[in-house]
Protein backbone atom coordinates (compact mmCIF):
# COMPACT_ATOMS: atom_id res chain seq x y z
CA UNK A 1 0.00 0.00 0.00
CA UNK A 2 2.92 2.30 0.73
CA UNK A 3 4.48 1.59 -2.67
CA UNK A 4 1.17 2.13 -4.42
CA UNK A 5 0.63 5.41 -2.51
CA UNK A 6 -2.69 4.12 -1.19
CA UNK A 7 -2.50 5.67 2.27
CA UNK A 8 -3.65 9.22 2.96
CA UNK A 9 -3.84 11.27 6.15
CA UNK A 10 -6.44 14.04 6.19
CA UNK A 11 -6.70 13.72 2.41
CA UNK A 12 -2.96 14.14 1.83
CA UNK A 13 -0.59 11.40 0.66
CA UNK A 14 0.96 9.94 3.81
CA UNK A 15 4.58 10.48 4.73
CA UNK A 16 5.40 7.34 6.71
CA UNK A 17 7.84 9.25 8.95
CA UNK A 18 5.02 11.45 10.28
CA UNK A 19 3.42 10.83 13.66
CA UNK A 20 -0.33 10.18 13.47
CA UNK A 21 -2.46 12.26 15.82
CA UNK A 22 -5.66 11.13 17.54
CA UNK A 23 -7.84 13.46 15.50
CA UNK A 24 -6.36 12.51 12.11
CA UNK A 25 -8.45 10.74 9.50
CA UNK A 26 -6.69 7.89 7.73
CA UNK A 27 -7.88 6.67 4.35
CA UNK A 28 -6.71 3.29 3.03
CA UNK A 29 -7.37 2.55 -0.63
CA UNK A 30 -7.71 -1.13 -1.58
CA UNK A 31 -7.59 -2.53 -5.08
CA UNK A 32 -8.08 -5.96 -6.63
CA UNK A 33 -4.53 -7.08 -5.80
CA UNK A 34 -5.29 -6.48 -2.10
CA UNK A 35 -8.75 -8.06 -2.13
CA UNK A 36 -9.72 -9.86 -5.36
CA UNK A 37 -13.27 -9.22 -6.52
CA UNK A 38 -15.53 -12.08 -5.51
CA UNK A 39 -18.73 -13.08 -7.23
CA UNK A 40 -21.52 -14.80 -5.32
CA UNK A 41 -24.79 -16.11 -6.68
CA UNK A 42 -27.65 -14.13 -5.20
CA UNK A 43 -30.42 -15.96 -3.39
CA UNK A 44 -33.75 -14.64 -2.11
CA UNK A 45 -33.42 -11.44 -0.08
CA UNK A 46 -36.94 -11.94 1.30
CA UNK A 47 -35.66 -14.90 3.36
CA UNK A 48 -33.31 -12.65 5.36
CA UNK A 49 -34.30 -11.52 8.87
CA UNK A 50 -31.88 -8.76 9.92
CA UNK A 51 -31.04 -8.35 13.61
CA UNK A 52 -28.32 -5.71 13.13
CA UNK A 53 -26.59 -4.05 10.20
CA UNK A 54 -24.00 -1.33 9.63
CA UNK A 55 -21.44 -0.43 6.97
CA UNK A 56 -19.13 -3.34 7.83
CA UNK A 57 -21.16 -6.21 9.25
CA UNK A 58 -24.61 -7.76 9.34
CA UNK A 59 -26.21 -10.15 11.84
CA UNK A 60 -29.22 -12.16 10.70
CA UNK A 61 -31.58 -14.73 12.20
CA UNK A 62 -30.96 -18.03 10.44
CA UNK A 63 -33.93 -20.42 10.15
CA UNK A 64 -33.47 -24.09 10.96
CA UNK A 65 -32.81 -26.53 8.10
CA UNK A 66 -30.83 -24.08 5.99
CA UNK A 67 -27.12 -24.25 5.16
CA UNK A 68 -24.89 -21.37 6.22
CA UNK A 69 -22.91 -21.72 3.00
CA UNK A 70 -23.00 -24.11 0.08
CA UNK A 71 -20.73 -27.14 -0.13
CA UNK A 72 -20.41 -26.99 -3.90
CA UNK A 73 -20.97 -24.67 -6.84
CA UNK A 74 -24.67 -24.13 -7.42
CA UNK A 75 -25.64 -24.62 -3.77
CA UNK A 76 -27.84 -21.75 -2.60
CA UNK A 77 -27.52 -21.13 1.13
CA UNK A 78 -27.96 -18.37 3.71
CA UNK A 79 -24.82 -16.55 2.56
CA UNK A 80 -26.40 -16.21 -0.90
CA UNK A 81 -29.64 -14.84 0.52
CA UNK A 82 -27.72 -12.30 2.65
CA UNK A 83 -25.65 -11.31 -0.39
CA UNK A 84 -28.89 -10.64 -2.28
CA UNK A 85 -30.15 -8.52 0.62
CA UNK A 86 -26.91 -6.49 0.71
CA UNK A 87 -26.61 -6.46 -3.10
CA UNK A 88 -22.95 -7.50 -2.77
CA UNK A 89 -20.94 -10.52 -1.61
CA UNK A 90 -20.76 -11.16 2.14
CA UNK A 91 -18.33 -13.34 4.08
CA UNK A 92 -19.00 -15.99 6.72
CA UNK A 93 -17.44 -15.19 10.12
CA UNK A 94 -18.81 -18.25 11.90
CA UNK A 95 -21.29 -20.90 10.87
CA UNK A 96 -24.35 -22.62 12.28
CA UNK A 97 -25.21 -26.24 11.57
CA UNK A 98 -27.89 -26.91 8.95
CA UNK A 99 -30.39 -27.89 11.68
CA UNK A 100 -29.55 -25.00 14.04
CA UNK A 101 -31.37 -21.66 13.98
CA UNK A 102 -30.48 -18.24 15.35
CA UNK A 103 -28.09 -15.29 15.28
CA UNK A 104 -25.20 -15.49 12.81
CA UNK A 105 -22.62 -12.88 11.83
CA UNK A 106 -21.38 -11.99 8.34
CA UNK A 107 -18.70 -9.51 7.24
CA UNK A 108 -19.76 -7.12 4.50
CA UNK A 109 -16.23 -6.60 3.16
CA UNK A 110 -12.89 -8.39 3.09
CA UNK A 111 -11.17 -5.71 5.18
CA UNK A 112 -13.22 -6.32 8.32
CA UNK A 113 -13.29 -10.12 7.89
CA UNK A 114 -9.85 -10.91 9.42
CA UNK A 115 -10.58 -8.46 12.24
CA UNK A 116 -13.79 -10.30 13.11
CA UNK A 117 -11.99 -13.64 12.72
CA UNK A 118 -9.39 -12.49 15.26
CA UNK A 119 -12.11 -11.28 17.64
CA UNK A 120 -13.75 -14.70 17.43
CA UNK A 121 -10.47 -16.49 18.20
CA UNK A 122 -9.79 -14.15 21.11
CA UNK A 123 -13.29 -14.72 22.57
CA UNK A 124 -14.40 -11.14 21.99
CA UNK A 125 -17.54 -12.33 20.20
CA UNK A 126 -19.90 -14.01 22.63
CA UNK A 127 -22.49 -16.53 21.44
CA UNK A 128 -25.17 -17.96 23.71
CA UNK A 129 -27.30 -20.90 22.58
CA UNK A 130 -30.50 -22.31 24.06
CA UNK A 131 -30.88 -26.09 23.94
CA UNK A 132 -33.56 -28.49 25.12
CA UNK A 133 -31.85 -31.69 26.18
CA UNK A 134 -32.78 -35.00 27.75
CA UNK A 135 -32.76 -35.50 31.50
CA UNK A 136 -31.73 -33.33 34.45
CA UNK A 137 -28.42 -31.97 35.73
CA UNK A 138 -27.09 -32.11 39.27
CA UNK A 139 -25.48 -28.67 38.97
CA UNK A 140 -27.17 -25.45 37.91
CA UNK A 141 -24.00 -24.23 36.21
CA UNK A 142 -20.89 -26.04 35.00
CA UNK A 143 -18.20 -26.16 32.30
CA UNK A 144 -17.58 -29.00 29.82
CA UNK A 145 -13.94 -29.31 28.74
CA UNK A 146 -13.55 -32.26 26.38
CA UNK A 147 -11.52 -32.48 23.20
CA UNK A 148 -13.45 -33.23 20.02
CA UNK A 149 -12.30 -35.30 17.06
CA UNK A 150 -13.82 -36.79 13.91
CA UNK A 151 -15.47 -40.20 14.06
CA UNK A 152 -13.38 -42.32 11.67
CA UNK A 153 -16.39 -44.57 11.02
CA UNK A 154 -18.69 -41.66 10.09
CA UNK A 155 -17.25 -38.38 8.80
CA UNK A 156 -20.50 -36.56 9.60
CA UNK A 157 -20.12 -37.27 13.32
CA UNK A 158 -17.78 -35.82 15.93
CA UNK A 159 -16.68 -37.69 19.04
CA UNK A 160 -15.00 -37.00 22.37
CA UNK A 161 -11.33 -38.05 22.26
CA UNK A 162 -8.96 -38.65 25.17
CA UNK A 163 -5.92 -37.67 23.12
CA UNK A 164 -5.51 -35.32 20.16
CA UNK A 165 -8.54 -33.67 18.61
CA UNK A 166 -9.42 -30.03 19.13
CA UNK A 167 -9.77 -28.29 22.48
CA UNK A 168 -13.44 -27.52 23.17
CA UNK A 169 -14.96 -25.61 26.08
CA UNK A 170 -18.71 -25.11 26.65
CA UNK A 171 -20.20 -23.19 29.59
CA UNK A 172 -23.62 -24.56 30.56
CA UNK A 173 -26.33 -22.99 32.71
CA UNK A 174 -29.68 -24.64 33.45
CA UNK A 175 -32.54 -22.25 32.63
CA UNK A 176 -35.59 -24.40 33.32
CA UNK A 177 -36.10 -28.06 34.26
CA UNK A 178 -39.09 -29.91 32.81
CA UNK A 179 -40.39 -33.35 33.91
CA UNK A 180 -37.98 -35.28 31.68
CA UNK A 181 -35.92 -32.58 29.94
CA UNK A 182 -33.94 -29.43 30.71
CA UNK A 183 -33.69 -26.10 28.92
CA UNK A 184 -30.08 -24.90 29.12
CA UNK A 185 -28.03 -21.93 27.96
CA UNK A 186 -24.63 -22.75 26.47
CA UNK A 187 -21.89 -20.20 25.86
CA UNK A 188 -18.94 -21.19 23.70
CA UNK A 189 -15.30 -20.48 24.48
CA UNK A 190 -14.41 -22.39 21.30
CA UNK A 191 -16.32 -23.02 18.11
CA UNK A 192 -15.88 -26.63 17.06
CA UNK A 193 -18.17 -28.45 14.65
CA UNK A 194 -21.19 -29.87 16.54
CA UNK A 195 -19.55 -28.76 19.82
CA UNK A 196 -22.68 -28.29 21.97
CA UNK A 197 -24.36 -31.36 20.49
CA UNK A 198 -21.34 -33.59 21.16
CA UNK A 199 -20.62 -32.18 24.63
CA UNK A 200 -24.18 -32.58 25.92
CA UNK A 201 -24.55 -36.03 24.36
CA UNK A 202 -21.30 -37.12 26.03
CA UNK A 203 -22.93 -36.48 29.42
CA UNK A 204 -26.03 -38.49 28.50
CA UNK A 205 -28.06 -35.34 27.83
CA UNK A 206 -28.38 -35.30 24.05
CA UNK A 207 -30.35 -32.46 22.46
CA UNK A 208 -33.91 -33.31 21.50
CA UNK A 209 -34.43 -33.76 17.78
CA UNK A 210 -30.77 -34.63 17.21
CA UNK A 211 -30.92 -37.66 14.93
CA UNK A 212 -27.11 -37.77 14.67
CA UNK A 213 -26.29 -37.91 18.40
CA UNK A 214 -29.60 -38.99 19.98
CA UNK A 215 -30.97 -41.22 17.26
CA UNK A 216 -34.46 -39.75 17.38
CA UNK A 217 -35.93 -37.30 14.91
CA UNK A 218 -38.54 -34.67 15.65
CA UNK A 219 -39.88 -31.54 13.99
CA UNK A 220 -36.54 -29.77 14.53
CA UNK A 221 -33.23 -29.88 16.37
CA UNK A 222 -33.82 -28.06 19.66
CA UNK A 223 -30.72 -25.88 19.45
CA UNK A 224 -31.02 -22.14 18.84
CA UNK A 225 -28.39 -19.36 18.80
CA UNK A 226 -30.27 -16.95 21.08
CA UNK A 227 -27.81 -14.12 21.73
CA UNK A 228 -24.75 -12.67 20.00
CA UNK A 229 -22.60 -9.92 21.51
CA UNK A 230 -19.57 -8.02 20.26
CA UNK A 231 -17.99 -4.57 20.14
CA UNK A 232 -17.99 -3.00 16.69
CA UNK A 233 -14.24 -2.85 15.91
CA UNK A 234 -14.28 0.62 14.30
CA UNK A 235 -16.88 2.50 16.37
CA UNK A 236 -16.53 0.67 19.74
CA UNK A 237 -20.31 0.39 19.79
CA UNK A 238 -21.58 -2.44 22.00
CA UNK A 239 -23.82 -4.73 19.95
CA UNK A 240 -26.11 -7.31 21.51
CA UNK A 241 -28.83 -9.02 19.52
CA UNK A 242 -31.51 -11.52 20.50
CA UNK A 243 -32.87 -13.95 17.94
CA UNK A 244 -36.33 -15.46 18.35
CA UNK A 245 -37.53 -18.72 16.83
CA UNK A 246 -41.21 -19.48 16.45
CA UNK A 247 -40.62 -23.21 15.84
CA UNK A 248 -38.33 -23.50 18.89
CA UNK A 249 -40.93 -21.81 21.12
CA UNK A 250 -43.72 -23.92 19.65
CA UNK A 251 -41.83 -27.08 20.58
CA UNK A 252 -41.27 -25.75 24.12
CA UNK A 253 -44.86 -24.60 24.60
CA UNK A 254 -46.47 -27.97 25.54
CA UNK A 255 -43.79 -28.53 28.19
CA UNK A 256 -44.35 -25.09 29.67
CA UNK A 257 -48.11 -25.66 29.71
CA UNK A 258 -47.75 -29.02 31.47
CA UNK A 259 -45.43 -27.44 34.02
CA UNK A 260 -47.89 -24.60 34.63
CA UNK A 261 -50.80 -27.04 35.15
CA UNK A 262 -48.65 -29.18 37.40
Amino acid sequence: MRTKKHVRVNGVLADFSDIVQGSDELMLVFDETDFPVRTVAFGDKNLVRVLYEDEHLIIVNKPENMKTHGNSDGDIALVNHVAAFCNSPVFVVHRLDFETSGAILFAKNQFVLPILDAMLRERQIHRTYHALCAGHFQQAQFVIKKNIGTDRHDKKRRIIVAQGGQTAVTNVRVLKPFPSESLVACQLDTGRTHQIRVHLASLGHAILGDSLYRGRKSSRLMLHAKHLELTQPFTNKKIRVTADSESFEQALSPRKQRQTRG
